[in-house]
């Protein structure tokens, strides 16, 4: 049981070494929205338009978002880690304060640098995880923004290209 541990550490330590950028995952459950910090999302391919987004097994989002069947992929902007950290925790409404905007059926951020709504066109099994695939339906891009990325277990942020 050690061993495995050890390795789980070891192997997660391994992997913070890629960096990554961060997104809030958003969906709804009836009519409450739902959301949590992710890094585990990928463009998948442009004919048809999919993304996926690997959400943990034992998340209420993951539930959430089997149940209603569309999410958003908001990406965060390098100003954004308080968002980040907000939708990690554990509380009960972690919208309160923040501005979203709903024309898609999903809760969008405002302060998202890019957005893009899905439909669940797969739901996957993935180890601890469910991988999503998304049909995408929306998407929207803030011009000359830089992404909040996460590495070796902290948030910063690209430096602008040469």
């Amino acid at each position: 049981m050690t061993e495995t541990l050890d390795m789980t550490v070891d192997f997660r330590a391994t992997m913070s070494r890629l960096a990554t950028g961060v997104s809030v995952i958003t969906t709804c459950s009836g009519s409450t929205p739902i959301g949590m910090t992710a890094s585990a999302v990928s463009a998948l391919s442009l004919d048809p338009l999919q993304l996926l987004v690997c959400i943990g097994n034992h998340l209420y989002t993951r539930t959430a978002i089997a149940a209603y069947g569309r999410f958003a992929v908001n990406v965060l902007g390098e100003d954004s880690e308080h968002l980040a950290r907000n939708f990690a925790a554990s509380k009960a409404d972690k919208f309160a304060g923040v501005e979203t905007f709903d024309d898609h059926g999903v809760p969008v951020l405002k302060d998202a640098i890019a957005a893009v709504v899905c439909d669940v066109a797969e739901a996957l099994p993935g180890g601890d995880h469910t991988i999503f695939v998304g049909d995408v339906r929306h998407w929207a891009h803030k011009a000359d923004c830089r992404p909040l990325v996460h590495f070796a277990g902290g948030f910063g942020a690209l430096r602008a290209p040469h």
